[in-house]
């Protein structure tokens, strides 16, 4: 592993190209520091610059004989976390809009009956999609959401990764999203 240290970051990628898993590790230990660095001064928050890191380097991983990564590793790898960040402030912006609608509309008015009516609907078929969720997904789901436990927390708990508690809360409000777009047009047009 030691001469691994001595190889050039080209190097270093052609081995990673081909599988070498020492090489990744030279790279991931090579850059992650300074790369934790330039996350942080951008979005200072421990565990989602970490997320973000891990996402980073969990994708080289996995696209290593597609990715084009080209001779000028730190140059991509700037790049790579400089989007990641930008994709989270991004998406921490459309989340606030999102809740800062609904509490506006919850401000607004009281339902009207016909609206209780379509909301206890609503509610029901919320249920019924979450209950048809694999067992393992919609029991992070029901943490998450339902007692309010933070990725972590669930992760403990269940003794498995907060990436893999992420994945799962993503990839549950993705397939509720798809079921349940139908039903909200019924419902609501």
């Amino acid at each position: 592993m030691t001469m691994y240290h001595s190889y050039s970051d080209v190097e270093l990628t052609i081995l990673l190209k081909g599988g070498d898993l020492n090489a990744f590790t030279e790279i991931h230990n090579r850059y992650y520091g300074i790369l934790y660095s330039h996350a942080y001064r951008r979005l200072p928050d421990h565990e989602e610059v970490q997320d973000i890191l891990q996402e980073l380097f969990t994708c080289i991983w996995n696209n290593r004989t597609f990715n084009n990564l080209n001779p000028n590793l730190p140059a991509y790898l700037y790049t790579a976390v400089r989007n990641r960040v930008l994709n989270f402030f991004k998406h921490s912006r459309v989340k606030m809009d999102y809740i800062s609608s609904f509490q506006k509309f919850a401000e607004n008015k009281a339902p009207a009956a016909d609206e209780e009516i379509r909301l206890k609907q609503l509610v029901a078929i919320v249920e019924a999609e979450i209950a048809m969720l694999p067992p393992q997904m919609r029991l992070i789901f029901e943490m998450s959401r339902n007692e309010q436990l933070s990725h972590q927390e669930i992760a403990e708990k269940l003794a498995i990764s907060t990436l893999t508690v992420k994945k799962q809360v993503n990839n549950s409000l993705k397939i509720l999203r798809v079921k349940l777009g139908v039903y909200h047009f019924m419902l609501f047009f």
